[in-house]
């Protein structure tokens, strides 16, 4: 079969899964509501309460696992490509850890950004993020002529456990209404309070995800790595460079929506490739839709399985997560 008929194959079967993904998402839930009086326009909104509940509280966060499910999962499949490595997640190489720093200190300190309209925390975390970012991509780069994977790579796990060790610092400093606000965003939580956070990452998944595309072909031939990627006419360092720079973004922009949810990066894109082969032009699509079918679902359980207390969707990713990371660890071959 042509990569044409495989790829349009795929987008049919998986994103078919996403959007059933997200139409039934916002229906789960500890309270039942009535599709017929969400859409009934003869009830005004503020007298609506199941609408309140589909329009307020669910639709956002089933968009928000969408969004975040299918920037992790793809940000996944290009680390792993880039660095050669099947275990490599978007949270190896210190993005992350820098993201989280960046919104413990928004929380612990107090900080505001309501004059321009946007919350402190998200805003706070993407930044933390791209300085992350900046010094992982400085130390892989100063003493060589293109970027060493093998020290982006140790570079990464060295921010990682540095600022990691900060935030344990920051947390130091924190009350316990603080604390409490700290460890539910570090198990990752997709409770939005609307589509503003949203709205505000849309762009840079935009660009990122442009960028995967354009990725897909020089990911493969890297696969054969730096000498016959070159012979085969791709600029290696370009490559690279796109690679490392839209992956920490997408991961960024998705730890700012919904914290550092783990283990997406790692389990859809095996799980992918063991379905569709390992070909990226049609790995990449695949992760993104199914990571976030993935994510919305790993969400409705931690909002169902103990109702009405609501799980962070983090610890029901990790629960799935950890067998099947060490399972990687183990299979013959990896």
């Amino acid at each position: 079969m042509s990569v044409a008929r495989r790829l349009a194959a795929t987008l049919l079967i998986f994103g078919g899964l996403a959007i059933a993904a997200i139409l039934l998402g916002p229906l789960v839930g500890s309270t039942s509501i009535s599709l017929a009086r969400v859409f009934d326009r003869s009830i005004p909104f503020a007298d609506n309460p199941d609408a309140q509940i589909f329009f307020i509280a669910r639709l956002p966060r089933t968009l928000a696992g969408a969004l975040v499910g299918a920037m992790l999962a793809s940000a996944g499949v290009v680390f792993q490509g880039l660095l050669r490595n099947p275990l490599a997640t978007p949270f190896t190489l210190g993005v992350s850890a820098g993201a989280a720093l960046g919104a413990m200190m928004a929380i612990t300190f107090g900080w505001s950004l309501s004059w321009i309209g946007l919350p402190a925390a998200p805003v706070a975390s993407f930044a933390g993020s791209l300085m992350a970012v900046a010094i992982v991509y400085l130390l892989a780069t100063a003493r060589h002529r293109g970027m060493s994977t093998n020290v982006l790579l140790l570079a990464g796990v060295t921010m990682n456990a540095f600022f990691s060790a900060l935030i344990l610092f920051v947390q130091y400093f924190a009350d316990f209404a603080e604390t409490f606000r700290i460890l539910r965003w570090l198990m990752g939580d997709l409770d939005i309070s609307g589509y503003q956070p949203l709205l505000t990452a849309l762009p840079l998944a935009i660009l990122a995800f442009a960028t995967f595309a354009w990725l897909a072909r020089p990911l493969n031939l890297l696969s054969l790595g730096s000498d016959a990627a070159e012979s085969r006419g791709i600029n290696v360092l370009g490559a690279q460079r796109a690679a490392f720079l839209s992956a920490s973004l997408a991961t960024g922009a998705a730890v700012s929506v919904g914290g550092p949810v783990g283990f997406v990066g790692i389990i859809v894109p095996h799980l992918v490739r063991l379905l569709v082969g390992a070909d990226h032009r049609i790995v990449l699509p695949a992760s993104a839709l199914f990571g976030a079918a993935f994510l919305i679902g790993c969400d409705a359980i931690a909002r169902s399985v103990m109702a009405p207390l609501e799980l962070p969707v983090g610890v029901i990713t990790a629960l799935i997560g950890g067998p099947f990371f060490l399972w990687l660890l183990v299979r013959k071959g990896v």
